[in-house]
């Protein structure tokens, strides 16, 4: 299965999944690998990594941005296949190791039903593997706010509201900003197009995820890779004001 890949940066690439995203770092050769999609997406992760010149083995770490399902949804598999370390920020590894569970439920689905794309969307997820069980057994913290060690030299930036250890990652000596899902440019929950949040549903926290857009708009970038939805091209601070703006 061929993967949609987009190079927006050297050695930076967008993948669009199954309505969902993650990005490739390439640097030698080795790679940073950020989400990995619906546990249904494994096909298109792998095939993405043959096209950018990688193999799973030559991947240093997966980050994860949140461990809702369609972001680490092959994370453990290439943990216990290849041992590849899979990171996140301290407050959401217990989270990715399934300790607990904060995910839009079946409940608020329903309750939302109405809105335009809501259910398909959610015939997608459950096909997709959006209700699976997949923990990260051996989930590790990294230290945000520092560049990593790793292909790319991403800065974690700690975005919560989506989730309560949301964490951004910023590129800053190439000016983008992986958002993951504190800042999108599309969903197909939403008529929106561009910079936004998406639906209350999703958020843990919606006032914390609105701080958040201001953490977003404080860094150096002009142009975000969202976890959902095209590249965006303009100043990172314009387009998280935007989102405000419009969330409000």
């Amino acid at each position: 299965m061929r993967a949609d890949v987009q190079e927006v940066a050297d050695g930076i690439y967008l993948v669009h999944g199954s309505n969902t995203n993650w990005v490739i770092l390439a640097e030698g050769d080795a790679v940073t690998l950020v989400d990995t999609g619906y546990p249904g997406d494994r096909e298109q992760v792998l095939a993405s990594l043959a096209q950018v010149g990688s193999s799973p083995e030559a991947v240093a770490a997966v980050l994860i941005t949140h461990a809702h399902n369609d972001h680490v949804g092959s994370a453990e598999f290439l943990r216990a296949r290849y041992g590849t370390p899979v990171l996140l920020h301290e407050a959401e590894v217990p989270h990715a190791r399934r300790e607990f569970l904060h995910q839009v439920t079946v409940g608020q689905v329903l309750q939302n039903g109405w809105r335009p794309g809501v259910l398909p969307w959610a015939v997608h997820a459950l096909r997709s593997g959006g209700k699976t069980h997949v923990p990260v057994t051996a989930a590790e913290a990294f230290t945000p706010d520092a560049p990593l060690d790793l292909p790319g030299r991403p800065v974690p930036v700690h975005s919560p509201g989506h989730t309560d250890g949301h964490c951004a990652f910023h590129l800053p000596d190439k000016g983008v900003l992986i958002s993951g899902d504190a800042l999108v440019s599309g969903h197909p929950t939403s008529r929106v197009k561009g910079p936004h949040l998406l639906l209350d549903m999703f958020h843990r926290e919606r006032a914390q995820a609105l701080a958040s857009l201001d953490v977003l708009a404080g860094l150096d970038a002009d142009v975000f890779l969202p976890g959902h939805g095209p590249v965006h091209r303009g100043p990172v601070r314009e387009a998280a004001l935007q989102a405000r703006e419009r969330a409000a």
